[in-house]
């Protein structure tokens, strides 16, 4: 009996069935993706080389969760990474021909009207890879590369008003010089202690009298007194779950600003656990204060579970940060895990712990948007402040709204409560 002829290897398959093509795009698609954001390194890339040869080509949609399941790790990858994998591997039968085909194919057939409309990064990535490849493709009769207009961007756009989930990896990092720039100007409060003041409304006995005995008593000179004014120490409560990623990460700049700008700072991110980032804010070097908060916060891009952490703040950390009557800035979308849970009676003790409690949420940026999530009633109800925080423009405007009127924001805040309910 004949022995059974042994299976080749599946990279020996692999790489007879293209010549090597089928690797090289892959490779190609993992350099995209890494400049668009996502972590992927030459282990993954080899990683990813080796399972289409386990599981082959035979079918788009085994081939799409071949590459899914090793670059992508984490939620807010997936947009990304499927964005990416339908611009780059864009000719529809691919994977019927695969050998001989020259990807990525940047061009497409579709109606303009029925594309997506593709991620900043992944815009900009792709056309990083097609200036590479520029000089092969020149070599070949093809139409011309087209992008669609909200592809491109102007090296003069104002970014002051452009949404952070928008911006591009350039872009992001002129936001980020930006915001080390910025700071909040809050307005200074009365306290119980005074300072001399030949202007003050009150007299100081004891500086007259001491002042009377060096001059022999012969002479009184009346010295007056003023109550002293300090800035209020300020609380930042971030959300950092999956749909706040890109706007806690900016936030995160704007905070270490903060911190290093003024005293009394006190930092807090939270998702599904609080986590106190305060220390770690306090490093001079923004990028080593950055990676000192990623390797401490163990849920980003999560859950939220908005009550939950809320309590855990008011149990353990009000004392200890909220004696002063601080500012407290609670920065989230309110969308909340857990229904709301127990929200409304957290946020209450809140309220009534702190000097002015403002809400700055990422989806007001929406002209449309009212507060109908059982989150968003909850807490409407006990806040002070109700404002957007997406872009560097309303970052800018919190100091107007730190200073605003109490009767402006009154009325205002009245308008949102009549909405929830």
């Amino acid at each position: 009996m004949a022995e059974k002829a042994e299976a080749p290897a599946p990279n020996l398959i692999l790489a007879e069935a293209d010549g090597g093509r089928l690797a090289e795009n892959i490779m190609h698609f993992g350099r995209v993706l890494r400049a668009a954001g996502l972590p992927v390194g030459p282990g993954k890339v080899l990683d990813a080389i080796d399972a289409v040869a386990t599981v082959g080509v035979d079918s788009r949609k085994d081939f799409y969760w071949t590459l899914h399941a090793v670059f992508v790790n984490k939620r807010d990858q997936r947009l990304i990474f499927d964005q990416a994998f339908h611009f780059f591997w864009r000719n529809p039968n691919l994977l019927e021909r695969m050998m001989g085909m020259m990807l990525p194919a940047m061009r497409g057939e579709e109606a303009e009207e029925d594309k997506p409309e593709m991620a900043a990064r992944l815009a900009e990535a792709l056309a990083g890879q097609n200036d590479q490849d520029g000089a092969q493709a020149q070599d070949e009769d093809e139409e011309e590369v087209e992008f669609d207009a909200a592809l491109s961007v102007s090296a003069q756009e104002v970014l002051a008003e452009k949404d952070f989930e928008k911006m591009t990896t350039a872009e992001l990092d002129q936001a980020r010089q930006a915001i080390k720039r910025m700071r909040l100007p809050i307005k200074p409060v009365k306290t119980r202690r005074f300072r001399a003041d030949p202007n003050g409304r009150r007299a100081d006995l004891r500086a007259t009298l001491r002042a009377s005995a060096r001059q022999g008593g012969d002479m009184i000179h009346l010295k007056r007194r003023s109550r002293k004014r300090e800035n209020p120490p300020l609380v930042v409560l971030c959300d950092i779950s999956g749909s706040m990623d890109r706007y806690a990460r900016m936030i995160l700049h704007f905070l270490h600003a903060l911190t290093n700008d003024r005293d009394r700072v006190h930092s807090f991110l939270f998702g599904t656990r609080l986590t106190n980032i305060t220390r770690h804010l306090r490093a001079r070097d923004p990028d080593q204060a950055i990676d000192k908060v990623a390797a401490t916060v163990e849920d980003w891009a999560g859950g939220t579970r908005i009550g939950e952490t809320l309590h855990r703040f008011n149990a353990d950390w009000s004392r200890r940060v909220l004696s002063q009557g601080p500012v407290v800035l609670l920065i989230t979308d309110g969308l909340d895990r857990d229904g709301a849970v127990g929200l409304e009676k957290e946020i209450e003790r809140l309220h009534k712990s702190c000097r002015r409690l403002i809400w700055l949420n990422p989806l007001l940026r929406y002209d449309g948007y009212a507060p109908k999530t059982a989150g968003a009633r909850a807490m409407i109800p006990h806040v002070d402040e109700f404002r957007p925080v997406h872009n560097l423009d309303s970052l800018a405007k919190l100091a107007e709204t730190l200073s605003a009127s109490d009767m402006a924001a009154k009325a205002e805040m009245a308008r949102w409560r009549e909405l929830a309910a």
